[in-house]
């Protein structure tokens, strides 16, 4: 009996020992697998504004690179930070991945309490693209270039409003220190996205809003907005005859950068995969060529590295601090 019941513990170890090695390799397995599904993007603002945008042109080219299906799921709230958050703590298999931004390095200062640690929660997949900020205003402003509209807003500035694609945006974020910088203080009107806002001003719902470019590109061209400066450097392609602020006597620069994230602790094989399926997709000319058109620009190879993006955020997040808290913005 004594064999036998050494034999039986022998054969019980070993088979438990079997178990556990195989269930050692089911990680690195199915990282190597992956994706075996459709994967999900979210995109942590309402559809119609610039993120929105920007994901689905990019969306559409990777589900064909991937082999899988790419669904864009619009999370918004909180300046994108909802949707930022709800990747954070999602499973980290793959299968959700958020088209994060400058947005989320304004929120780790922005907000005293943020829903996640942008460095430790996230890890850094690939930089997509850049984004120019635009002013535009309500089509019956009375005004034509930038140094009467900031004449205007001085004179006008206890009734006038503007709006944002939510508190913690960043147009939020680059229209209060536009104000900061002409020197005057205008109510703001915080929507649940680029789109929702936009409508409103068509609308003439409120006077004007800093909004990216692929936001404000449409109604500029259709006509159904007035345009009133570029805040990048450099005119944009589709807006050639919309000066910039700089020449227009004002210095002030805005832009957003946009990357895909994933959950910290997604397997690197996984990663390094949806790397190199994003980066054929961008430098696809026909998709370079369609965000061109929304005013959106690829960033360069140079920049397009796993690394390189890991490298930019700790900076990110002070460079965008610092302002914030000099103007003394804050949100609970």
């Amino acid at each position: 009996m004594a064999i036998e019941a050494t034999t039986a513990t022998r054969i019980l170890a070993f088979a438990l020992l079997t178990l556990l090695a195989g269930a050692g390799t089911i990680g690195p397995a199915a990282a190597q697998q992956w994706p075996t599904r459709p994967v999900t993007m979210v995109v942590p603002f309402p559809p119609g504004g610039g993120t929105d945008v920007l994901g689905r042109i990019v969306g559409q080219k990777l589900s064909e690179t991937l082999g899988q299906q790419v669904v864009i799921e619009n999370v918004g709230g909180a300046g994108g930070m909802i949707g930022s958050a709800r990747v954070a703590h999602a499973t980290p298999d793959g299968y959700q991945f958020v088209l994060g931004s400058r947005a989320d390095a304004i929120n780790q200062t922005l907000y005293k309490h943020p829903l996640y640690d942008f460095k430790r929660d996230l890890a850094p997949v690939i930089l997509l693209a850049d984004q120019p900020m635009i002013l535009i205003a309500r089509k019956n402003l009375p005004v034509d270039n930038l140094q009467e509209f900031i004449a205007y807003v001085r004179k006008n500035q206890a009734t006038l409003r503007s709006g944002s694609a939510g508190i913690g945006s960043t147009g939020y974020v680059d229209c209060a220190l536009f104000n900061q910088t002409i020197g005057v203080k205008v109510q703001d009107i915080p929507y649940r996205g680029g789109g929702p806002a936009l409508a409103d001003l068509i609308g003439q719902q409120f006077d004007y809003f800093c909004t990216l470019s692929p936001t404000a590109v449409p109604p500029v061209e259709a006509g159904l907005v007035k345009p009133i400066a570029m805040l990048s450097p450099k005119r944009l392609p589709s807006l050639p005859n919309l000066p910039t602020a700089d020449e227009q006597g004002l210095k002030f620069e805005a832009s957003t950068w946009f990357a895909f994230f994933v959950p910290r602790g997604t397997p690197a094989a996984t990663i390094k995969k949806l790397h190199d399926a994003t980066a054929a997709a961008i430098n696809t000319p026909a998709v370079q060529e369609r965000l061109a058109g929304t005013g959106s620009f690829v960033v360069p190879i140079e920049h397009q590295s796993t690394a390189y993006l890991e490298s930019i955020i700790g900076p990110e997040i002070e460079k965008n601090g610092a302002p914030l808290k000099a103007a003394g913005l804050s949100i609970e």
